[in-house]
Formats: C-alpha cells, structure tokens, sequence
C-alpha cells in the first residue's frame, strides 16, 4: 500500500515506522518539523514538511494524497508551549485539512488517532466500552478537542460513506524513545529528569486515583492490524492492568504521600501559572476523571495482543526520563541540560511556559 502518515515524527508516528518499515508498503511521513533522515527508521519513509493547520495545507495535502491507499492520521497538539501555533489551529483546522484532502484525492481509507479523553466520565472502576458517549471532560482542553474530533468524524463518516474509517481510542501511550517530549511536558527546566524513579521521591497524590497505560510499539502494532483487516469504526486500546495510586506511585517515585485532589491541583496550578512547571492542572483533572476502557473489542476483531502491561509501559518511560532518552526526530529530541541557567530561567519567567488546558 502507499501508506501517508501525518505526526510521523512523534511518540506513535515514529513506533509506526518501526513496525511497518521491515514491509514493503511505499510511506510518506507528513511532518511540521522533518527528523534526521540518516537515521533508519526516518530513513524508511519519504517525507513532506506541512504544517496541518495553515490555510493552504489542505491543496497541498490534497496533491501529495493522490494515489494513496490510506491515511494515519497522527498528528495532534497536546501541549504547545507559548511560541508554538494554538492547538485549535493545528487540531481542528489540521484534521478538517487532512480529511478534505482525503476526498479530494479520493483515498479510499483513514485511521485516525482519538483518545479515551473523548470519552464522558464514567463510574470511578467500571470499564466503558466504545458506544459511551463521547461527550469529554469540560476542565480538559486535551479532552474537549478530542470529544471535537470524534463529532467531526461522525460529520464525516455520514456525508463520505465511501470512505472507510477508523478510530483508535489508547489511554496513556508511553514509551522509552518519548522521554524527552514528556520532560518538556511535565517537568521543564525547573525539575531534572532524572529524580523521576528515585525511591527517595515523595509523590503527592489522591487516593482514589486510577490510571491506565500503553506502550507505543502496542499502538504501532494496533494501527498495523487496522491497515491489514480494513477495520472501520472505534476501537479501545489499554495495556492489561489498571494502576493505583500506590502502584503509580512506586514506579514513578518513592512512597506515596496522601494528598486531596483540590490541594494537589492549587499546587499545581500555582507552579503552572508562575512558569515554574509546564504541567497545567486540566491533566489532573483528565487524569482523576478518565473513564477506563474495555479493549475486548480490539483482542477478538484485530487479534491486538499487547506485550506490555500497563506497569511495564509506564517503567519504560521512567527508564527513558532517567537516562535521557529520545530520539533523533523534534517532538522526541532528548531534553537539553538541566544546567542551572535554564532552571534559574524557568524560575524567574513568572508566566505560563505552555498554553492553557482549561
């Protein structure tokens, strides 16, 4: 197949080249910011530099479309810092660009990457499957735009029946080579990355939070499956495994330290507002109001068989953050020195480094 991937250069974009570069499938990486091309995984594929959500974008996507037999569509905003284009502008004007495209040129096939934060907040431990409503998590910009996404695409599955979709809805996806992206998300300068893991780290967190995860290479291999069969429709992804807050605790630090949402949240919020953190408080409150997911779905219809758990996927992480991971692509470049310039930078700043969530 002649296979376009948008976000090709990011946490899933770049699993995907892994699993499907060894085939013999003609890909096409679309990107903001092109990666290292000698490097082989970027090697595999041809790429074209396109910012999704400029007002010319959709002509030429539509050009570079033509003949395709599928498009990935990966490519979404999540936590642009200050300087970078609004995540309105990149995920709402971005896909409807990408999907007038795929008329246009007459493509036959679309996968597009949601998420379960599409999802509306379900019973704290019941696992919801792919008919709950849609409807997302209103403190959530993350979850709002993705909720926006599954609408556009039901807009579009009923006025191009001709063209078959796909819908992945993964929990968390982690991995390794994404060290450096979730560095610049959560921690910035002010925090070395490092500390992540130490035993000695306190981790202030509730008691009844929840969490599930999912390696990138399970993603990958989910996509994979979806090109294969021609599946159409929504699908849940989550490794086996649901975390606690003790459970994530421990893989992510030392002991849990019992602290109330709202306490947790005003800390957060005041180290978000004052530039110190880049982490906003909107993903506390994705995070405390997720739904978990059933994957049933995706075990008997694709034969998607994780090899990670959800424990193993988030230690992954860890083990990427410690030592500095990342790959040889913008969005995964490994995080820049912890020196004490950047943090005494990132203390004196006294606004937001990344746009709201809220």
């Amino acid at each position: 197949m002649r296979i376009v991937i948008t976000g090709a250069t990011g946490n899933v974009g770049t699993a995907l080249l892994d699993v499907l570069e060894a085939g013999d499938d003609e890909l096409i990486g679309v990107a903001r910011r092109l990666p290292d091309t000698t490097v082989a995984r970027y090697r595999a594929a041809s790429w074209c530099a396109q910012d999704l959500g400029e007002p010319d974008a959709r002509s030429k996507l539509a050009v570079l479309l033509e003949g395709a037999d599928a498009v990935v569509h990966l490519a979404w905003s999540i936590s642009p810092e200050r300087g970078d284009p609004p995540m309105w502008r990149s995920n709402d004007h971005g896909t409807r660009h990408v999907l007038d495209a795929v008329v246009a040129a007459g493509v036959p096939r679309v996968v597009v990457l949601s998420s379960v934060a599409a999802y509306a907040p379900a019973p704290r431990w019941e696992k919801v499957a792919e008919d709950w409503p849609c409807d997302g998590i209103e403190t959530s910009a993350y979850s709002r735009g993705k909720a926006a996404l599954e609408a556009l695409l039901d807009r579009f599955e009923a006025n191009h029946p001709e063209v078959g979709v796909a819908r992945l809805r993964p929990c968390a996806i982690l991995q390794r080579r994404a060290a450096g992206e979730f560095q610049r998300w959560l921690l910035g300068p002010a925090l070395p990355a490092r500390i992540i893991g130490d035993r000695r780290l306190p981790v202030p967190l509730w008691t009844d939070l929840r969490a599930q995860a999912v390696h990138s290479a399970d993603v990958a291999e989910a996509i994979r499956l979806v090109l294969e069969s021609g599946f159409t429709g929504a699908v849940n992804l989550a490794a086996p495994g649901v975390l606690d807050a003790d459970a994530l605790a421990g893989l992510v630090g030392g002991v849990r330290v019992p602290a109330p949402r709202p306490l947790v949240r005003a800390a957060v919020y005041a180290a978000w507002r004052t530039g110190v953190l880049p982490l906003h408080p909107g993903w506390l409150d994705l995070a405390d109001s997720a739904p978990l997911v059933d994957t049933t779905l995706a075990g008997t219809l694709l034969g998607w068989r994780p090899r990670y758990d959800a424990a193993s996927a988030v230690a992954d992480l860890v083990a990427g953050l410690r030592t500095g991971a990342g790959e040889a692509s913008p969005p995964l470049a490994p995080p820049r020195g912890d020196g004490r310039l950047p943090r005494l930078r990132s203390l004196a700043r006294v606004r937001p480094s990344h746009r709201s969530q809220s």
